[in-house]
């Protein structure tokens, strides 16, 4: 079978399946297979294939006609310029991620200790130390599966200098988390738990459910980490979310209430809620009044 014949064969197959952007997973699958690029299929098109790229191919196609993830199946997904590895024990990294990451950036001096809260695959974590210098950084998760993509991630993407400067922690949020940070950080599972059953099924049915599911109305995971970072942060140490659209609101107000200060919601590139942040300010009681 040719390379063109492999693409138009595996386009059918998915836009028979309903698979949303079918043309395109199908191009990028095959290219994944066959090492080639998106010039290929024009100028190489009638290029045979070797039957095990074909035979692995079209179980690649299979697979994804059963709505499993295309990241799933090649194991990356890029984000912030960097390649990480991921498989069904994190959610996959998005773009929208993308604009935490550029926000905590902007704050985030040399030599700062970062703490990464529900790390998953580790790609907030990682972008931060890549893209500064000497910081330090944790990253907290609940799932010693994740933990180990997030652990792989580190050893691919950092280098010598600071693949010394990071660690993860299997940790039921703060319960097993000692000393301070400059910056604490998280997208944590934010989706209620109504609408998870809502979602496209890449989503719902192969990504981990712990990671997507925040309870009843959303917050629970804000509230958490919100009521405990105070006790890990330094004097003026700021806190970060990714919130969902309609969140804004809510994670601010929740902030404010346990004495964050400078709380500002950050739009993503479609106008939506995407963001928040605050900065922990300890409230020193009055003095009492010297009496006369």
């Amino acid at each position: 079978m040719t390379y063109r014949e492999c693409y138009e064969k595996g386009c059918l197959a998915l836009q028979t399946a309903g698979i949303e952007e079918a043309t395109l997973d199908a191009r990028l699958l095959l290219e994944a297979v066959c090492g080639t690029n998106r010039n290929d299929l024009l100028a190489h098109g009638e290029q045979l294939v070797t039957p095990e790229a074909e035979e692995k191919y079209l179980g690649w196609i299979g697979q994804r006609a059963e709505h499993i993830p295309l990241q799933q199946l090649t194991g990356e997904q890029d984000f912030m310029g960097l390649t990480f590895a991921v498989n069904e024990h994190v959610l996959i990294p998005r773009q929208d991620t993308e604009i935490l990451v550029e926000e905590v950036l902007k704050q985030l001096h040399d030599g700062m200790r970062v703490l990464d809260m529900c790390t998953g695959s580790g790609c907030i974590l990682l972008s931060l130390l890549h893209y500064s210098n000497a910081c330090e950084g944790l990253g907290v998760d609940l799932s010693a599966d994740a933990l180990e993509v997030a652990e792989q991630n580190a050893e691919t993407l950092l280098d010598a200098a600071n693949a010394d400067r990071v660690h993860f922690l299997q940790s039921d949020l703060f319960d097993k988390v000692e000393g301070k940070f400059e910056i604490i950080v998280s997208n944590p599972p934010y989706i209620a738990s109504a609408e998870v059953e809502k979602l496209m099924p890449e989503v719902r049915d192969h990504e981990p459910r712990m990671a997507l599911d925040g309870t009843e109305d959303g917050l629970h995971f804000y509230r958490r980490i919100i009521e405990e970072a105070g006790k890990h942060l330094v004097s003026s140490g700021m806190l970060f979310f990714e919130i969902g659209y309609d969140q804004g609101q809510a994670v601010s107000e929740l902030m404010r209430t346990e004495g964050y200060r400078e709380v500002q919601v950050v739009q993503d590139y479609a106008g939506l809620d995407r963001v928040v942040f605050g900065t922990y300010v300890t409230v020193q009681p009055a003095p009492f009044a010297k009496s006369r």
